[in-house]
């Protein structure tokens, strides 16, 4: 009875540990940025990502418990046979062979790795064959050097560099199934909020899915070293209500302002070959090598979240991608500053 209350008390005290750990973890983060860090392993608020939250901590505590009982013996074993003054240096009786410690460090490692592969299987499982629901929201997410774009097959809709979706209910799921594609090299999708990582690899379609649970801004990152850039190739995820989202995509379905002010402009983008890598739908544009910019200043962000989306910013982005992103794939267009303003004023119409 004594030593199933050591044991019960020993996990008991791992248990706390880790959840003290945790957070801890969490409060540092909010206390640095006035609430839960968007990118916060601790904090998740989506099923793939709870999963992956509750196997890691069991993980953390099987693992620390061997930690425990591995230097607990190997502290016993120094202290209880250190060399003493009155040690007559003879070497002691040598027991070779012990059918028990041999069945039990056998054994016991075995069971051990059996728990840890069912648990890592069941939620495997439980992840990549989740149910489908009715009213699921498709979207296809596509990698490029280096920014994202992203396809609502539902919607008829093409958007660059940030992703909107809609909360999921638990009384009325609405998942996110995301397909992923690589359009170079390999990628990987991770905001740790949502979902583990998941890699984007050429010829090599992939999937994974989020029911983010409350609505506001989560971030993540491409998590495989793509090239020069691929630390400013930046996630941001917009979880809205559902009635903010439909408005959002009915927003995004609208062909591009044709503003009669800027006129100059649009004839700019076109004499000066910006529609062969952009699209601007409605318009002659239809390039597939850049971001679409039917609506880009609709967005938060620029260069796949690099910097803010000011008039300023978006300035100094088309006469110099250089200075924000070196290595980026967008050429620099040689532009007086008269056309410069002029393509600018055009392109912030396009809301």
């Amino acid at each position: 009875m004594q030593k199933l209350g050591l044991k019960f008390w020993g996990r008991r005290a791992l248990q706390l540990a880790v959840s003290v750990f945790c957070a801890a973890t969490a409060t540092a983060a909010e206390s640095h940025g006035g609430g839960i860090s968007p990118t916060n392993i601790f904090a998740p608020d989506s099923t793939p990502a709870n999963s992956l939250y509750h196997v890691s901590l069991f993980m953390l505590e099987v693992t620390g418990a061997i930690f425990v009982v591995v230097f607990s013996l190997l502290v016993y074993a120094v202290i209880k046979f250190r060399q003493r003054k009155n040690d007559d240096d003879f070497e002691p009786p040598q027991v070779y062979g012990s059918h028990q410690m041999e069945l039990a460090w056998t054994v016991l490692p075995v069971l051990i790795v059996v728990v840890m592969f069912l648990s890592n299987a069941q939620v495997i499982h439980r992840v990549q064959d989740a149910r489908r629901p009715e009213g699921a929201v498709d979207v296809t997410a596509v990698a490029h050097q280096f920014w994202w774009e992203y396809r609502y097959p539902q919607y008829g809709l093409v958007t660059s560099n940030e992703l909107h979706v809609p909360v999921s209910d638990a009384g009325d799921p609405t998942p996110t199934f995301i397909a992923l594609q690589s359009a170079d090299v390999d990628h990987s999708f991770w905001v740790p909020r949502l979902a583990g990582k998941t890699d984007l690899i050429p010829n090599h379609p992939n999937s994974m899915w989020i029911d983010p649970q409350e609505p506001g801004l989560y971030l993540g990152q491409c998590a495989q070293y793509c090239g020069t850039q691929h630390a400013k190739m930046l996630l941001r995820v917009y979880v809205q209500s559902r009635a903010d989202f439909d408005r959002w995509v009915h927003e995004q379905q609208q062909p591009a302002v044709s503003d009669p002010s800027v006129a100059e402009g649009r004839a700019l983008f076109a004499a000066k070959a910006c529609f062969v890598c952009h699209s601007v739908r409605g318009t002659a544009a239809v390039g597939q090598i850049g971001p679409d910019l039917t609506h880009v200043m609709s967005r938060d962000t620029l260069a796949s979240g690099a910097v803010a989306n000011t008039p300023d910013n978006l300035r100094a982005w088309i006469r110099n991608p250089e200075a924000f992103k070196p290595g980026s794939r967008m050429p620099v267009t040689e532009l007086t500053d008269k056309e410069l303003d002029q393509i600018t004023a055009y392109l912030l119409t396009l809301r």
